[in-house]
């Protein structure tokens, strides 16, 4: 199973998520902000980014583009995860370098299919 790093500013998203993949059978870590977030990737190096998009500070999509551009982390694959699901967000998760974007609330099984997709 793949080590995950799930970077939300929702304690109850952060909460529910987290416990699903870990029964999953998942190592997850995470962070409530983008900063601490790129600070526990490059730290930790996991496998999988989950990586909401609005975040105080800056957002998930910033975040990613910074991700993108450190040398340690930019062949780490983040998905998005959004509750807008408009083509706009899509389209602008997969430019800031993410290579998939999934809406809350979660489809669980469709979320784990992608992680599977990703997290070889």
């Amino acid at each position: 199973m793949a080590t995950i790093l799930y970077i939300e500013d929702n304690d109850d998203n952060l909460f529910m998520l987290s416990g699903r993949l870990q029964l999953a059978g998942h190592d997850v870590l995470t962070a409530l902000d983008g900063e601490s977030g790129i600070e526990k990737a490059v730290s930790d190096l996991p496998d999988l980014i989950i990586m909401d998009l609005i975040l105080p500070g800056i957002d998930g999509w910033e975040t990613t583009r910074q991700l993108k551009s450190i040398a340690a982390t930019q062949n780490i694959p983040v998905i998005a995860l959004s509750s807008n699901a408009s083509t706009e967000d899509r389209a602008r998760s997969l430019a800031a370098g993410c290579v998939d974007f999934d809406t809350k609330p979660v489809d669980f099984n469709r979320l784990l299919r992608k992680i599977s997709a990703c997290a070889v």
